[in-house]
């Protein structure tokens, strides 16, 4: 089935639209450098402005009691917002350093938030300085008293960026995004052990290395209902230009859609049976697609 994609809402001031998140029954996506959350309402066809002052927030993800989620890369943090319209910081430093700049982040069922730490300074204001030596997949476990821990798991990562828990959340998903000479743009899948440590990866899919005129590899990415990992990839300079591909939990590409436009950035999927597939991108559109896949939501919530 061609996914025919429909444009919900157009390029519009600062650059790059992103995490988008079904909740309940509408969606929610970032306008990163408008430091906006929008809503979509498919009952009327408006996007409104849900959030403001986000500081940059990046991808987010809903938990199992339905809250909301944020990488406020801008604030150096991981951020839930609350229902009242307040900001709870649920993680921003690390070993008594500040995160970089937290890209995208995953909720697994014992509730603990694993998440991409990139440097990107083009999020932060004039001068801020890095204080990890490290760009990592960091993870914030939840605590009795309601606070949260944050450990780092992952090492040998140059610029993490898209990042997805499988369906039985046994195994993590990360994108390595850099552009770092002798690192490939590649997907990885790390087992996740019953301590929370992660084992050695395997490289599901790679993109190449070296130059800029390569293939861009995998942003964001999402689950459908079969646990297949449903990915933005690409862009007009190189390779086959901006797709979203369907692949196996082992890497096989079942199958690619061209994306309406350049630079696909995050995706998920909607609507009453999760069938729609929504897409935003880095001009800072919004799109979406009537499938015949179904998404899966992780975790599941009321």
């Amino acid at each position: 089935m061609d996914w025919k994609f429909e444009l919900l809402m157009d390029a519009q001031g600062p650059l790059l639209t992103e995490g988008p998140v079904w909740h309940r029954d509408h969606l929610l996506f970032t306008h990163i450098r408008a430091s906006r959350i929008l809503r979509y309402a498919p009952s009327n066809g408006q996007v409104t402005v849900w959030r403001e002052g986000t500081r940059n927030t990046n991808g987010m993800a809903v938990d199992a009691q339905g809250r909301l989620y944020g990488c406020s890369s801008g604030g150096r943090a991981i951020v839930r917002f609350e229902p009242d319209g307040t900001d709870t910081i649920i993680s921003d430093r690390l070993d008594g350093n500040r995160l970089n700049t937290p890209n995208d982040l995953a909720i697994d069922p014992q509730g603990r938030i694993w998440f991409t730490d990139p440097w990107n300074p083009a999020n932060l204001e004039a001068g801020e300085q890095q204080e990890l030596n490290h760009c990592s997949v960091l993870r914030a476990d939840p605590r009795p008293d309601g606070g949260y821990d944050t450990v780092r798991t992952s090492v040998a990562v140059t610029k993490p960026n898209g990042i997805l828990l499988s369906a039985d959340s046994r195994t993590l998903y990360v994108a390595e995004s850099g552009f770092a000479r002798g690192i490939a743009r590649e997907l990885r899948a790390y087992p996740i052990h019953d301590d929370g440590s992660l084992g050695v990866h395997t490289v599901l899919f790679t993109w190449g290395e070296d130059a800029r005129d390569v293939h861009r590899g995998i942003d964001g990415m999402c689950l459908d209902a079969d646990g297949n990992i449903v990915a933005c990839t690409g862009w007009s300079k190189a390779g086959p230009g901006p797709l979203i591909q369907i692949m196996t939990p082992q890497g096989r590409v079942l199958e690619t859609h061209p994306s309406p436009v350049d630079m696909p950035t995050n995706c998920c999927f909607g609507g009453p049976d999760l069938s729609t597939f929504y897409l935003t991108t880095y001009d800072g559109h919004l799109f979406k697609a009537e499938t015949n896949r179904r998404g899966w939501l992780l975790p599941p919530y009321p």
